[in-house]
């Protein structure tokens, strides 16, 4: 008697119940990696938009007597609150895409960590509101503050830790980039980095127009991050 053959079931049905395959599972991890990048990419023109905007249109507001931080408070300071927190946040996820796209790199390790550093901290600028001073808002006395509130404080402190992991993030970049001998974009993260250096220490020191400086080198270290994220969000 010939004896019955039974299929067996197939392997891609072995596989399908087992989960995705290895190519599928490394196809979504880069899917999640390229949006997480976007976000990050976004960040920085978001921001720029957003408080160059207000700067020019706010009653009362000049650049170079007013840090764009001091724009939190007034009627209208909910949207520097919210540019601050949506910003934070877009920074963090673009920092969880700089941990897959730099893995493995000279700085693939810290340029992640500064970078979710940062965005933590523009989500604490966000929070703790820094006082009016200088005459912004429109009634407030000229001068600074005689005493900081605890948000002032917190606002400062917050701003410092945002700041100089910005700063150390660019630096690690120009490490990467020259490892990688990538030598413009070495330079440019040279520039970015020092760009906020020395507007943050022009402003702390009270030279003229020094929160003009500040803004400028935020904007610069902050622009050319979010143009390496989106640079890397092409190649994940």
């Amino acid at each position: 008697m010939t004896a019955t053959h039974i299929p067996s079931a197939s392997t891609g049905s072995v596989s399908s119940a087992s989960g995705p395959s290895a190519p599928a599972r490394r196809y979504a991890g880069a899917s999640v990696a390229r949006r997480l990048l976007v976000a990050g990419a976004v960040s920085a023109p978001l921001w720029a938009v957003s408080a160059l905007t207000q700067a020019a249109t706010r009653d009362g507001f000049d650049i170079t007597r007013h840090p764009l931080s001091v724009l939190s408070n007034g009627s209208l300071g909910w949207l520097q609150i919210t540019t601050f927190v949506v910003v934070g946040v877009l920074a963090m996820a673009g920092a969880l895409g700089m941990r897959r796209a730099l893995r493995g790199t000279p700085g693939g390790v810290w340029v992640p960590r500064l970078l979710l550093v940062n965005g933590i901290a523009m989500i604490a600028a966000g929070v703790f509101v820094m006082d009016p001073a200088d005459g912004f808002p429109a009634g407030t006395p000229e001068g600074t503050p005689a005493s900081l509130s605890g948000a002032s404080i917190g606002h400062m402190a917050a701003g410092s830790v945002a700041f100089f992991s910005l700063i150390a993030a660019n630096y690690v970049l120009v490490r990467h980039f020259r490892r990688a001998g990538r030598s413009a974009e070495a330079v440019l993260s040279l520039v970015a980095g020092t760009a906020l250096l020395l507007g943050n220490g022009w402003a702390m020191a009270g030279g003229t127009a020094g929160t003009l400086t500040l803004a400028v080198g935020a904007l610069t270290a902050m622009l050319w991050v979010s143009a390496v994220a989106a640079r890397a969000s092409r190649g994940v």
